[in-house]
């Protein structure tokens, strides 16, 4: 009877560390993982129509993060004469992804590497091509607002937080091996240079020289403008910005609606104005005299849902 008693003690102490064993593997399994997407297949029309939405050419540099079996770093490089790589942490589908460039005729231009996208340089990118779930989007947030000013990002299906894109919609996705509805987003991003702060220029009004003040707020690319002419308020019609471009629209009085449009260089915009249907492009420049935070960038960092990660 006592040694019945000690077998079923031994053998519940065991039980015990089995499954505080299993708890354990399952736990760091799930947290090594995390930050990883499954392979799913884009459908082919899906991957041409992120590469029109970002108008890829033969002067692009493609890098795709979670590259599967190659598809769209391919396509871009037969169809369009782009270069290119992708990254993916399955050594399976990287090899895949290099066999089917070959196969293609584009293995000097379309290269594949097995490779963590969290370490990944990203920076000879022109067009950042993704297919994550939202939280790596997320994750990967602040590295892609770190790349230049310009750079296009096409996402399919999962947006990137708050950052709004600058084009969604949504296609027919037929062969699609996930969801019901066969259908796909297409999300697009142009990385937008940092512009907020107060800038100021002078230009010749009414036979005399004023000044014009602009201040711009910044939210990722968009911005919420005010103006002034010498020192009295004119309406704004439309600010924009595009990469490094910045497009503005203001009333003046005497001159009507006019148009700048600049690019920023250190501390100053150059570009054009033109008045609103009357004569050709002019020189303009300003420069910034107060240099003001962007709000995206003195934003709280993200809270990822799963497990609580902050990045």
């Amino acid at each position: 009877m006592q040694m019945r008693k000690m077998a079923g003690a031994l053998l519940l102490a065991l039980v015990t560390m089995v499954m505080a064993v299993s708890t354990t593997v399952s736990t760091a399994v799930r947290a090594q993982d995390f930050g990883d997407t499954p392979y799913v297949q884009t459908p082919q029309n899906v991957v041409d129509a992120m590469l029109d939405t970002a108008k890829v050419t033969g002067k692009d540099y493609v890098i795709d993060l979670g590259s599967g079996d190659g598809r769209m770093v391919i396509t871009a490089a037969k169809k369009r004469g782009a270069r290119g790589f992708g990254v993916d942490l399955d050594k399976r589908l990287v090899k895949l992804a290099n066999d089917n460039a070959r196969k293609a005729g584009v293995a000097e231009r379309a290269k594949f590497y097995a490779r963590d996208l969290f370490e990944t340089d990203m920076s000879p990118a022109t067009v950042i091509t993704i297919y994550l779930l939202p939280e790596v989007n997320l994750m990967a947030r602040s590295r892609l607002l770190a790349l230049k000013p310009g750079t296009r990002i096409v996402s399919h299906d999962y947006g990137i937080g708050d950052w709004t894109p600058d084009i969604e919609y949504e296609m027919d996705a037929p062969g699609k091996p996930v969801g019901r509805s066969q259908k796909s987003k297409v999300l697009y991003w142009v990385v937008p240079d940092i512009v907020a702060g107060r800038w100021s220029w002078t230009m010749d009004s009414a036979g005399k020289r004023q000044t014009v003040e602009l201040l711009l707020q910044q939210n990722y690319q968009k911005l919420q403008a005010t103006a002034k002419l010498d020192g009295r308020a004119v309406a704004v019609e439309r600010a924009t910005l595009t990469g490094r471009t910045v497009d503005v629209t203001l009333q003046l009085p005497e001159r009507g609606r006019v148009l700048f449009s600049g690019r920023r260089s250190n501390q100053a915009l150059d570009g054009e104005m033109r008045t609103d249907g009357k004569g050709a492009a002019v020189r303009w420049s300003a420069a910034r005299t107060e240099l003001l935070d962007a709000a995206h960038v003195i934003a709280p960092p993200p809270v990822i849902r799963e497990y609580g990660i902050t990045q």
